[in-house]
């Protein structure tokens, strides 16, 4: 696996745990799916492969998206905000994106319904 672009690298803002925000939107629809951290590995192999990677904080470890669930996401483009601390990422995704199986992580609760 190839290493990060040491250009992007350094567009990069981390937290202490040398981690950042990526927020998920599925394409086609715009839906945000779910959010989720990675670390420099997680996105390189992102941007090499196009199998959205994360990184687990719980486990300590990367993780491919859909590798054990079957549950895919095939990422269109990678997008960095202009504070440099949360990328986006648009995705195909195949199943639930939510570990829970549903099609988003925020499809549970909804703590202010939209106006109108």
């Amino acid at each position: 696996m190839s290493e990060l672009d040491p250009d992007i690298a350094a567009r990069l803002k981390r937290n202490a745990d040398g981690l950042f925000a990526a927020v998920v939107q599925e394409h086609g629809t715009g839906d945000v799916l779910m959010v989720a951290w990675m670390d420099d590995a997680a996105l390189a192999r992102t941007l090499e492969t196009r199998e959205a990677t994360y990184f687990s904080r719980s486990r300590g470890e990367q993780w491919i998206k859909g590798a054990t669930s079957g549950h895919t996401q095939h990422v269109r483009s990678v997008r960095l905000d202009c504070d440099g601390d949360t990328v986006l990422l648009e995705v195909d995704q195949v199943g639930g994106a939510c570990h829970t199986g549903d099609h988003t992580c925020f499809d549970a609760d909804l703590l202010l319904p939209p106006q109108g």
